[in-house]
């Protein structure tokens, strides 16, 4: 299970729900590529709005495993495509993840620019349950 920051005036959870599929791409940061590089075909994600929303807004799926970056040579710089799964009922923002437990030793809040953020099980739910009301 994964988080993926994006900043919604580049790309939208929105740009995804109308696309239907997209390469997720752009990550340079050598932490998060690694992350990106463990993604298997068929986890879930989470998309978060970064900049002024700062907040989780929506479900997907990874439909690919990691793969080599088509536009460049550098074999290090990895992709993964995505599908959507649905919006959230309600935005999760940051300032709530702060508060949970949960979410007390996470790269999330321990590493705030790193773009592909693993999640545990119950960092899952803890989203996904505040997510649903």
């Amino acid at each position: 299970m994964w988080l993926l920051k994006t900043e919604p005036g580049e790309y939208s959870y929105e740009d995804l729900e109308r696309e239907g599929r997209t390469r997720w791409d752009g990550v340079r940061n050598p932490v998060a590529l690694r992350n990106l590089a463990a993604m298997k075909s068929g986890e879930r994600a989470l998309v978060y709005h970064t900049g002024a929303e700062r907040a989780v807004v929506g479900l997907a799926e990874v439909v690919s495993a990691a793969y080599p970056d088509p536009r460049t040579r550098n074999q290090r710089q990895v992709v993964v495509d995505l599908e959507p799964r649905g919006r959230l009922a309600r935005k999760v923002t940051l300032s709530e993840l702060k508060q949970l437990p949960e979410f007390a030793d996470s790269p999330l809040l321990r590493q705030g620019r790193l773009s592909v953020v693993p999640l545990t099980a119950a960092q899952w739910r803890a989203i996904e349950s505040r997510g649903s009301r």
